[in-house]
């Protein structure tokens, strides 16, 4: 049996702490080892603790969430990080991506995404809450002139779908060949299909895309 999800959770809400705090204790392969509700105690908690996620509300007093991903990403390498937001502007989005998050909820749907985001984000991947990665998937799809609908999906192959999934989840070309037991080079053929057919350009488009279809919420 594996070892568990180690995570620390940090938001200054006591109400919103005890949620989120409920929601992971009910999960056999999670472990929440930290509590913290503002961000020097978050500094603290997750130097000490070294979490395999940390779960952080951006709106925290002394330092926001995306400061503490700031100071300790380089430090703790191992971290994976989870933001918890009431934001919805790209803006934000943008800029937790650039320091490293791998996660980004908006607090509106954590009832429902919380766990499938963990997960997403423990085996390598990225999640956008789905609500954000509509609106981006959206204004990308007007730019290009290209829809961004589930029919574009249909589209694809059943490996180009399992391709570009793993793709979305954080998986190199080699790793993706030795899951689905086919060559590197035909990892590439797919994903480039792939890519072709969605009319995307860059992996944070796909998975963006990725999010929508719910292909980053399977456990």
């Amino acid at each position: 049996m594996s070892p568990p999800i180690r995570i620390t959770l940090s938001d200054d809400h006591p109400i919103v702490l005890a949620g989120l705090r409920n929601l992971l204790t009910a999960e056999h392969d999670m472990l929440l080892v930290g509590e913290a509700q503002d961000g020097v105690a978050a500094l603290k908690l997750i130097r000490n603790e070294k979490p395999d996620i940390a779960i952080l509300d951006i709106s925290m007093p002394a330092i926001n969430g995306l400061g503490v991903v700031r100071k300790l990403s380089g430090e703790l390498p191992g971290v994976r990080w989870l933001l918890l937001t009431v934001h919805e502007d790209r803006a934000y989005l943008n800029q937790a991506l650039a320091a490293g998050v791998r996660g980004y909820l908006l607090k509106r749907s954590a009832a429902e995404n919380l766990i499938p985001a963990i997960r997403a984000v423990f085996v390598g991947g990225l999640y956008v809450d789905p609500a954000i990665a509509g609106q981006v998937a959206e204004s990308n799809s007007v730019r290009r002139g290209g829809p961004r609908t589930k029919s574009n999906a249909n589209e694809l192959t059943e490996r180009e779908t399992e391709v570009l999934r793993f793709t979305a989840l954080g998986f190199t070309n080699k790793e993706t060949a030795g899951r689905l037991d086919v060559g590197v080079k035909s990892v590439e053929t797919y994903k480039a299909r792939g890519f072709e057919k969605l009319g995307l350009k860059t992996r944070a488009q796909l998975v963006r895309f990725a999010s929508v279809q719910g292909w980053l919420d399977d456990r």
